[in-house]
């Protein structure tokens, strides 16, 4: 995605996101896009860039639970979730908890039996239609959606304090010519951007459900989530 940065000295590197704000905390990098949750308790060490996000307006596409009974009948049941995604598994919780009022027994990792099974990111997209024996699918973000009618923000771009201004700047001015090149590259569908089973034009549809800026209805969103998220305890 980020295109331009190499071009102006900047080095990328590829984590798990649950690592990124202790990296960026420990100095280790320098900023990063980082769960919406870490963002509720930032030190004083960092602070959001701009408006950059990751949101979806409706559907998520890679951030779906997978279940074997339906959705309703999952209190008292174990649920799976992975550990990398802190914020789709917050988001799960006050779906199931909140939005169904139903409450599993434990949220466990995939390793553990269990009656449903939450994927996210890549592995979400590989099996987008479906794991075998879970005939029920729900779609994070359009279940978000349907409940709120907001999109959902997944993280936002942090950057440290300590980053010198004209670092800043450049950093803000790459991401917004990145996006912008990654997307006109997408709309054009000259073939997949990741490595996976997926075809151009469903890429396609995928990224246009894809907001990188927060505008008035995600900051409403990012409200109305923790205000859910209070309710859990």
């Amino acid at each position: 995605m980020y295109f331009d940065m190499g071009k102006r000295g900047i080095t990328v590197v590829e984590l798990p996101p649950n690592e990124l704000t202790t990296r960026i905390a420990h100095n280790q990098i320098q900023g990063g896009l980082i769960p919406l949750i870490d963002t509720f308790n930032l030190d004083d060490s960092m602070r959001t860039l701009s408006g950059f996000c990751l949101a979806t307006v409706a559907q998520a596409g890679s951030v779906k639970l997978h279940s074997k009974i339906p959705i309703i009948e999952l209190a008292g049941r174990t649920v799976a979730v992975p550990s990398e995604s802190p914020t789709s598994v917050k988001l799960l919780q006050v779906l199931l908890e909140v939005k169904h009022g139903v409450k599993p027994a434990a949220y466990v990792n995939e390793t553990e039996p269990h009656e449903a099974q939450l994927l996210v990111g890549n592995l979400g997209l590989r099996h987008r239609r479906g794991l075998r024996e879970h005939p029920h699918i729900y779609d994070l973000g359009e279940e978000w959606n349907r409940w709120t009618n907001l999109p959902f923000v997944f993280a936002r771009w942090v950057l440290r304090n300590d980053v010198e201004r004209v670092d800043a700047l450049m950093i803000e001015d790459s991401l917004y010519t990145s996006l912008q090149d990654w997307s006109d590259g997408l709309y054009r569908v000259l073939g997949p951007a990741i490595p996976l089973p997926i075809h151009p034009q469903e890429i396609h549809m995928y990224t246009q459900g894809l907001r990188y800026f927060m505008g008035r209805p995600e900051e409403k969103s990012v409200i109305q989530f923790r205000e859910y998220l209070d309710r859990l305890g």
